[in-house]
């Protein structure tokens, strides 16, 4: 897939069938949307092409919010890629591109660069100046510029709820990992370099290799999860997926301060990972974060989150590690 990060990295001649957002989860209404793209590509022999953004625009509009990613760039655009899209442009968002009327990006961005033959949209979409345009101002451009306008319908749930970036937001803040990934239709993924910790957990028999939380998008509610953690093999190409134990919060048996995700690998002591990007992908919650009475108590509760973790994953149970196993240093 082609990733082109301003105009002039597109392909001279382009013609395409386009769709535009953030994507960000790209869940299960936004894959309807480059289904139908792809689809409709076909139809008319052009290529598939989405319209992002990057930065998302309420770092411009509304900083203050401070809004935390679902999905980073990078994963978000292998999931496009994944989809069948034979391209991506990236728009970098500022002020120039945010005082575009309606009609100035229509004319600029679909007609002109991409040469669309055909844009699909949801019937909510918004864009130019103080999104300014809606779907009948995009119905009107495509009259005048000569391009099909295709609305995909709303993509819900069997419960009737509408799928959006806005209810996984809302499931992950509650910690239900398991709802979310009914909306993405994948599990959600925080992605991120290994660092250093309290190797705490390493002296007690769970080694863990420590994301900082403060510094990915949006990472569940504090509490305990079974799930995956992938990392490159090195001098591969290949990936591996290891079943973990993970910890999301401050640490309060320990007075903790920082918020942390800390995945123990379940079985391993021979992983050395500082330093390396690993993803982590939230599968099911085992119990929320709880400060034990002793030590005692806090170890046989984490017994039994491996025990669980192992049964949700489907993988032999592991016992703790012998600290002096542990190769990493």
């Amino acid at each position: 897939m082609q990733i082109a990060k301003e105009l002039s990295q597109l392909p001279s001649g382009l013609a395409c069938v386009t769709t535009i957002g953030i994507f960000d989860g790209v869940h299960r209404g936004h894959q309807e949307l480059i289904n139908q793209v792809v689809s409709l590509a076909k139809k008319y022999q052009v290529q598939a092409w989405a319209v992002t953004f990057d930065p998302h625009p309420a770092v411009l509009h509304a900083p203050e919010k401070y809004i935390r990613l679902i999905t980073p760039i990078s994963d978000r655009l292998n999931a496009l890629a994944a989809m069948g899209l034979d391209g991506v442009l990236v728009a970098p968002y500022t002020w120039d591109l945010a005082a575009l009327t309606p009609r100035e990006f229509v004319s600029q961005y679909f007609v002109s660069a991409l040469g669309v033959k055909a844009v699909v949209v949801g019937s909510d979409v918004r864009f130019g100046k103080d999104n300014a345009g809606d779907l009948t101002t995009l119905r009107e451009l495509g009259q005048e510029f000569g391009f099909e306008v295709v609305v995909v319908d709303e993509q819900q749930h069997d419960d009737g709820r509408r799928f959006s970036s806005t209810w996984v937001r809302q499931a992950l803040a509650t910690g239900q990992v398991s709802e979310v990934a009914e909306v993405l239709g994948h599990y959600h993924r925080v992605r991120g370099q290994v660092v250093h910790g309290a190797k705490r957990g390493r002296e007690l028999g769970f080694p863990t290799a420590n994301l900082d939380a403060e510094t990915l998008g949006e990472v569940p509610a504090d509490g305990v999860y079974a799930g995956w953690l992938i990392r490159a093999i090195p001098g591969t190409n290949a990936e591996e997926r290891l079943a973990v134990a993970i910890s999301v919060g401050t640490n309060p048996q320990f007075e903790g301060q920082k918020r942390t995700i800390e995945a123990h690998v379940l079985g391993r002591s021979d992983l050395n990972l500082y330093g390396q990007e690993v993803a982590v992908d939230f599968v099911k919650r085992i119990r929320p974060m709880w400060k034990f009475d002793s030590l005692e108590q806090l170890l046989a509760q984490m017994d039994e989150d491996l025990r669980q973790t192992a049964c949700t994953l489907g993988v032999p149970v592991a016992e703790r590690i012998d600290p002096k196993a542990v190769t990493a240093k």
